[in-house]
């Protein structure tokens, strides 16, 4: 359970306030810093590494996350401007297996630096009746967008710690 969830699963049942928002945002915010920073230093031979048996490599994990992210950043606007919309699932095992997942990291880097500039300033935009918008999620029912910021945020500092956590056993 701990290198499949290295910080837990996302887990909130709190009020969403303003002030958990910001910090949610702030978050997103400093994940492609913080991606860059971890995987710096490592060469093709580290990022073909899987972060645990039967899990996907450092190279797959940033890709799944430019991709997590870009749908992520298509749905929030699509709730802020439709009616409870159904969001559509995807597979991303498969989407992990597709040959954009074998190319350098750099593209999925630079994607997410300009992706979470437009999704954070677009985040830091809504109010309060916006935070409270739905969207309905076949796999997790309805959402609220407060809510979907939270684990958004979760989910860049979930995949960060397998990559984090993986350079530290490996001691790279």
């Amino acid at each position: 359970m701990e290198m499949k969830y290295p910080i837990g699963t996302f887990q909130f049942d709190d009020e969403i306030s303003s002030s958990v928002t910001s910090v949610w945002i702030n978050e997103i915010e400093d994940l492609p810093r913080l991606l860059r920073d971890a995987v710096e230093d490592l060469d093709n031979e580290h990022l073909d590494t899987a972060y645990r048996s039967g899990g996907w490599t450092v190279r797959q994990v940033i890709h799944h996350l430019a991709d997590s992210h870009m749908n992520a950043y298509v749905r929030f606007k699509v709730v802020l401007t439709e009616e409870n919309p159904v969001i559509k699932p995807y597979d991303e095992t498969k989407w992990a297996e597709l040959s954009d997942y074998k190319l350098p990291i750099d593209t999925s880097l630079l994607l997410l630096e300009t992706l979470h500039k437009r999704w954070t300033n677009l985040l830091r935009s809504l109010t309060p009746a916006d935070m409270e918008k739905t969207f309905f999620h076949p796999d997790s029912g309805e959402v609220s967008v407060g809510k979907n910021i939270g684990i958004y945020a979760w989910h860049g500092r979930h995949h960060l710690a397998h990559i984090t956590s993986l350079c530290k056993r490996k001691g790279w």
